[in-house]
C-alpha cells in the first residue's frame, strides 16, 4: 500500500484538565485523549481523507491498548505501532491558562517507547513510496530513534514532501547545542522544514523569520516554513516568499494548533495548491484546534476549514 502520509515520532496519552485558569493542584477532573505531535499530524491528515499511518511505539499496558484503539477509531493505520515490554506508555499533563500560557508536563521517564524505534524495524519501502513522510526533531533526541530517523530520511533520497518538524522540546535534550548538531545532520535529506521562531533558532541560529527561512534554504530545504505566532506564518522557496496573517479565535488550548497546521499543510501539498492557499488553509485549521480543549479529537474536517476560508475577506 502507498500511503498519502506516514509520520514518525511521539505518541502518548494527553491528560488534560477540564477546569481552565487554575493550576493542577486545584484541578478535580480530567479528559483522556490520544496525543503526541507526530501522531496528531497523522490524525489531522486522516480527517481530510488522507491515508495515514504513524511509526511509533507504546508500552504493553492498558494505555498502549487505548492509543492503538484510538488510532484505528480515528482512521490512522496502526500497523507500524510497536510495543515495548520494559517501558510504560507515556502520559502528558498540561495546565490551561488562556489565551497564551499552557505549561506542559511530560512523563516519559526513564525513556519513552517511541524513542526505541530501531532502523531494522522500519518498512523502508513504505517510507520511500509514501507521498509525504513527516519526521520530528524529537525523534533525533535519543538512540536508537535517532539512527532510525536518519535512515528513513536517507531512504527517501530527497523525495518530494520529505518534511522535518523542528519541534524542539528542551526537556528531551541535554542542551540546545546537542539538538543543533543532530538537526544539521538531518536537514540535507529534507525538502520541507517547519518550525516556530524559537525552534528555528535551535536549528539554524536565527529567530528573525526571513533570515531563519533563508538559513534553512541554504541548508538544502526547498520550502522553509516559519510560524510567527500572532504575526502569522512565512513560507519561502528559492523563488517565492509568502506571508499570511493569523486567523483570530478565542483561544482555549493552544497546544494542538501546530499539529493541526501540519496535517492541513500535508493536505494542501497533496492538492497541489499554491503556497498562499496552503498557508491560509493550515492557519485556519490550527486556529480551530486552538479554540478547543483537546488535540487529536479536535482536528477539523475539510468542510469546516474551507467554509471559514471562503468567508474570509482578503485584500
Amino acid at each position: 500500500m502507498v500511503f498519502d502520509l506516514i509520520t514518525t515520532g511521539r505518541i502518548g496519552v494527553d491528560i488534560y484538565p477540564l477546569q481552565t485558569g487554575v493550576g493542577l493542584e486545584e484541578v478535580t477532573s480530567f479528559g483522556k485523549f490520544l496525543g503526541g505531535s507526530a501522531t496528531n499530524v497523522a490524525v489531522s491528515g486522516a480527517r481530510y481523507g488522507l491515508s495515514s499511518a504513524v511509526i511509533t511505539k507504546v508500552g504493553n499496558d492498558p494505555f498502549g491498548n487505548y492509543l492503538i484503539q484510538e488510532l484505528e477509531r480515528l482512521n490512522v493505520d496502526s500497523r507500524y505501532v510497536g510495543r515495548t515490554e520494559h517501558l510504560k506508555t507515556p502520559v502528558v499533563f498540561c495546565e490551561i491558562f488562556p489565551p497564551d500560557d499552557f505549561p506542559i508536563y511530560f512523563y516519559r521517564e526513564p525513556k519513552a517507547p517511541d524513542l526505541e524505534i530501531s532502523e531494522s524495524e522500519l518498512d523502508l519501502d513504505a517510507i520511500k513510496s509514501a507521498k509525504i513522510f513527516w519526521s520530528t526533531v524529537t525523534g533525533l533526541s535519543q538512540e536508537p530513534s535517532r539512527t532510525a530517523n536518519l535512515a528513513a530520511l536517507k531512504a527517501r533520497a530527497k523525495a518530494t514532501h520529505t518534511i522535518l518538524d523542528l519541534d524542539y522540546r528542551s526537556a528531551f535534550w541535554n542542551n540546545p547545542a546537542d539538538a543543533t548538531q543532530h538537526i544539521a545532520k538531518a536537514l540535507p535529506f529534507v525538502t520541507i522544514a517547519v518550525g516556530n521562531k524559537e525552534e528555528c533558532e535551535v536549528a539554524v541560529g536565527e529567530t528573525e523569520p526571513e533570515r531563519a527561512a533563508d538559513a534553512l534554504l541554504e541548508r538544502g530545504v526547498e520550502i522553509a516554513i516559519v510560524k510567527q505566532g500572532p504575526k502569522g506564518v512565512l513560507a519561502k522557496t528559492k523563488n517565492e516568499s509568502v506571508e499570511v496573517p493569523p486567523f483570530a479565535v478565542e483561544v482555549v488550548n493552544g497546544l494542538g494548533a501546530g499539529d493541526s497546521f501540519g496535517g492541513a499543510l500535508c493536505y494542501g501539498l497533496l492538492q497541489g495548491w499554491d503556497l498562499q492557499r496552503i498557508l491560509r488553509f493550515a492557519n485556519i485549521a490550527g486556529a480551530i484546534v486552538a479554540s478547543r480543549l483537546e488535540c487529536s479529537t479536535a482536528m477539523p474536517t475539510y468542510d469546516e476549514v474551507s467554509k471559514i476560508m471562503e468567508a474570509q475577506k482578503w485584500d
